[in-house]
């Protein structure tokens, strides 16, 4: 679980873009959700010049009302999609962000991110992915 962002426990994931146990407001289950990117993904903005590694995926919006309220009404993304904790650079810093999945896009660029938290959550790169310090148990 990551909680660098200050937000609550996120329900674990089951496989690699999967959920579980996500809890609608009235207590029921919802369904399960299919995040598209993954965690150790690279990816960028669509709109804004930054990428990052995704270090943790929150099946819904999970984050301050201050911070929702923040973005203009007419780009605000919808609460009900999965959002992603990234390891954010651009060419003058770095720094985490938290992005709604329509707001993203799988890098192609294979030049290593420079963010120095990386060593924190990874230990090495497969195949285009971040590996993950920490081994799940299925």
């Amino acid at each position: 679980m990551f909680r660098a962002w200050g937000g609550q426990n996120h329900p674990s994931l089951t496989r690699p873009g999967h959920f579980s146990g996500a809890r609608g407001a009235t207590g029921g289950s919802m369904e399960i959700r299919v995040a598209k990117f993954h965690i150790g993904q690279v990816v960028r903005h669509k709109v804004h010049p930054f990428r990052g590694v995704i270090v943790d995926v929150d099946p819904v919006f999970d984050n301050t009302e201050e911070w929702y309220a923040a973005i203009p009404e007419a780009i605000r993304p919808s609460r009900d999609q999965p959002f992603y904790h990234l390891l954010a650079e651009n060419g003058e810093t770095t720094y985490t962000a938290y992005v709604s999945e329509q707001n993203l896009l799988p890098e192609e660029d294979p030049t290593p991110l420079t963010h120095p938290a990386i060593t924190d959550f990874f230990d090495a790169v497969e195949g285009g992915l971040y590996v993950s310090r920490i081994k799940r148990v299925h």
